[in-house]
Parts: C-alpha cells; sequence; structure tokens
C-alpha cells in the first residue's frame, strides 16, 4: 500500500485482483481502467506523463504475455530422439532427428539414427543411403559400417555383407557380432576355410552356441579341418541333449545329405518336442516336397508361415508346391509375397518365370529368368529356362547359347549341391540367426 502524501491517494495492489483507486473521505472506488470517466478539469494529483504512462502499460503487458517458448538446443533433440527411438517411437524419433540435420547437415549421428529407423521399418535402400551418408560424414565410426553390412545380411546378399563386416573386424577385432556375422558370410558363400578362421576364435564365447558349433563343424569339414570338425560335433552333440534344436539341425544334416528318410525322423521328433520351434515347420516342408508329397509340404510350410510370416523362404517354397498342383495363380501370388520380403530371391524369379513360360507369357517369363540370373549368373537351371524361352520365341541362336552355357555350368559345377527337384541348393535360414550385439 503506497500514499501519495498531497491528496491522501491510496493505491492497492492485491494479488489476483485489478489495480483500484480510493480516494480519502469519498466512499468509491474506481478501476484504474475508468479514470476517463472524470468530468472536468484532471486533477492535477492524477495528471500522469506520457512517458510514465507507456512504461506503465509496456510493464503490464509484460506480466500478461507468456515468455516465448525457446527452441531446443541440438543435444537436447538429439536426446530427444535417442529416447524415443529406445521406446519404440520410430515417428518421433525420425522428425527429432531430421531436426538435427536442418539445423546441421553434418550430423553422422542423425544420419546413422535415420538409418536404424529405416532398419527398423525393413526399408532397406532408404536405410543404405541413409547410413552411406553417415560413413562418408565420419568414416572411421566402425558401427555405421557394421549396420551397414547388416542390411546386406538381412537381405541375405552375403557377397555384399562381407566387405563392411571385415572393415569392422579389422578395425575392431574383439567385436563378436562383426566376426560371427563374418563368418557365416563366409560359409554361406562357400569360403568354407576363411569361415573357420573367422569363427574358430569365438569358441570360448560361442561354445554353448548350437547354431554356432553345427555351422563350424560343417565348415571345418568341408576345409578339411578334421580335428576341429570332431571337436565342433562332439561339443554338439554333448550340449544338444536329445532338444528340440538339437534333432532339428540333425535332420538338417540329413536332408543336405539326401537322406530324406533319417532327416524326416529328426525333424518329427523336433517337432513332437517343441512345435513352435522357428524353422522346424519349415524344414519339414522341404523334406516332404523332396518326396514329392505336395499337400503334407504346402502344410508344413502354412504351419512356419503362422509361426514366422517374415520369412521369405517360406513363400518361395510354396510357390513351387502350387507349381506342381498347377495352381499357377496361387503360385505367382506367393513367389511375390516372398520377393516382397526378399527382392534378391533368385528362386523366386525363377518361379515366376516357370510360371509365365507355362502361360504362354514370353515376354514376362524372359523378364522373370533374367532377373534370377542377374542374382545368381552361375545357376545352370536359370540359363537352361532362358535358353527353352528364347527357343520358343525363335531366337534360336541366342536360344542354343543359353543352353550351352547351362551345359557348361553344370559340369563345372558338380560339387556345388543342387537339389534335382527345383534346381537350387537348399535354403539354411535356421542359421541366419543373429548373434546378440
Amino acid at each position: 500500500m503506497a500514499f501519495l502524501p498531497s491528496s491522501g491517494l491510496r493505491v492497492e495492489t492485491i494479488e489476483n485482483k485489478p489495480l483500484t483507486l480510493s480516494i480519502r473521505g469519498h466512499n468509491r472506488m474506481y478501476r484504474l481502467a475508468r479514470l476517463d470517466t472524470f468530468s472536468g478539469p484532471f486533477p492535477a494529483f492524477l495528471r500522469i506523463s506520457s512517458r510514465f504512462m507507456a512504461a506503465l502499460l509496456f510493464l503490464s503487458i509484460a506480466a500478461t504475455t507468456p515468455l516465448a517458448a525457446q527452441e531446443p538446443t541440438l543435444p537436447e533433440l538429439f536426446g530427444r530422439g535417442e529416447a524415443a527411438l529406445r521406446a519404440g517411437n520410430l515417428d518421433q524419433a525420425e522428425s527429432s532427428f531430421k531436426q538435427v540435420l536442418a539445423r546441421d547437415p553434418n550430423s553422422a549421428g542423425a544420419y546413422a539414427n535415420l538409418g536404424v529407423i529405416a532398419m527398423r521399418r525393413q526399408n532397406w535402400p532408404a536405410a543404405l543411403d541413409l547410413l552411406h551418408k553417415a560413413e562418408h560424414v565420419a568414416p572411421n565410426v566402425a558401427g555405421i559400417r557394421l549396420n551397414i553390412g547388416l542390411i546386406y545380411y538381412r537381405q541375405n546378399e552375403f557377397h555384399s555383407a562381407i566387405a563392411p563386416f571385415e572393415s569392422v573386424v579389422r578395425d575392431q577385432p574383439d567385436s563378436l557380432q562383426a566376426r560371427y556375422l563374418l563368418g557365416l558370410c563366409y560359409f554361406f558363400t562357400d569360403r568354407y576355410a576363411d569361415a573357420v578362421r573367422a569363427l574358430q576364435d569365438l569358441w570360448p564365447q560361442e561354445s554353448n552356441d548350437l547354431n554356432y558349433l553345427y555351422v563350424l563343424g560343417n565348415a571345418a569339414d568341408k576345409a578339411g579341418n578334421a580335428e576341429l570338425q570332431d571337436r565342433a560335433l562332439s561339443r554338439f552333440v554333448e550340449l544338444g541333449q536329445n532338444t528340440a534344436e538339437y534333432h532339428m539341425l540333425m535332420g538338417k544334416a540329413f536332408l543336405n545329405r539326401e537322406e530324406n528318410d533319417k532327416a524326416l525322423a529328426e525333424l518329427e521328433q523336433a517337432a513332437k518336442s517343441d512345435p513352435n520351434l522357428p524353422f522346424v515347420h519349415f524344414n519339414l516342408g522341404l523334406v516332404y516336397l523332396a518326396r514329392l508329397d505336395f499337400d503334407r509340404a504346402k502344410d508344413q510350410f502354412e504351419k512356419d508361415i503362422a509361426l514366422e510370416p517374415d520369412v521369405a523362404f517360406d513363400y518361395d517354397r510354396l510357390g513351387l508346391v502350387y507349381i506342381y498342383q498347377q495352381q499357377d495363380a496361387k503360385a505367382e501370388e506367393n513367389f511375390r509375397e516372398g520377393l516382397r520380403r526378399d527382392s534378391h530371391l533368385s528362386s523366386s524369379y525363377f518361379g515366376l518365370a516357370r510360371v509365365y513360360q507355362h502361360e504362354k507369357k514370353f515376354d514376362q517369363a524372359l523378364s522373370a529368368v533374367d532377373s534370377a540370373i542377374k542374382i545368381d549368373p552361375d545357376n545352370p537351371n536359370y540359363h537352361n529356362l532362358k535358353g527353352q524361352i528364347l527357343l520358343r520365341e525363335g531366337h534360336t541362336q541366342d536360344g542354343q547359347t543359353e543352353l550351352a552355357a547351362a551345359t557348361s555350368l553344370l559340369n563345372a559345377s558338380r560339387a556345388r549341391r543342387q537339389s534335382e527337384l527345383s534346381g537350387e541348393a537348399l535354403p539354411q535360414p535356421e542359421l541366419t540367426a543373429e548373434p546378440k550385439p
């Protein structure tokens, strides 16, 4: 409360209430906003300078106007993006990292995290582009190259994954994840001696993992390292102890050797022990397919799809079943579904080419088989089919050239295991499980 001594004017300010004026000797209160209601000459004690009034109004407005929200700093934006990514909120994380890039176009971390977001969405081309941008800005960050390798690996492009994994192992020799994945890539590309070199040093960490022991034992066998093969397979048998996973891998081993009866017995035991074991129904489907029992094969592939709807090989093999059942529409549908999940699945392009050939859609058949050959140029079955299509279209010389190439490739690849039924080496998706980081 303040008093103006010459007049007895008292100005009261009360929290959360309007400012009021009170004049001694009068029983009236006037809000400041109503000072203009006085008539006659304005009392001298109420005359206020224009400068003072402007200041008063400014302070009044400032007191009632909220402060403008401060723009978040780059570390704050980055932290928000990381928190959202950890929580699985991909849209929010993407927004935060894009804001970082808008203010810092050379943020390798923002590019890398946007690449991870694209990986989680399985948008592989976008992920690869973003991670290459991150690599350009920060070429010495091994984690960026590890993710580039993972993009190729998850698309079964094992040849392309090798170089980035090799670079990570070179820079970080103790990286278990990079070394394990590199060993698997060597194994899947028939570089068995390299697979042994990459994997054998992981024995202390991985010798309790059946998949690791199975791959190492088989790689050692193919590389002629009998001592390591015995060691790995002995540990495999010791550790398996009649588990469902053990029976599944034993069944797959028999299947690879075309011992289908033994494979069937092992895989049925695995399914009995754990009917939800990943890939057990897929491998049972392969056995029934090899035995030309198409109805049972179809049933097993559908069971695996119910458990693992993202495994492209299930749709690919189901498409093959429908080819042999002469259900072209369903075959095409499943091959396309397989390619939607793995655009580099050459056997699905080959399957589509067979469907189109049967339907006398020769231009489409030729386009599909060319896509298969582009992915796997050394497969004699692809060249054989292309030769047949070209001959059917009247391109005799080109057709004969393709057939000759098929014969040459077949003679040169006798050591390469081929499935007589499908023209493909048996897929092994059960071995592609990634090690924990």
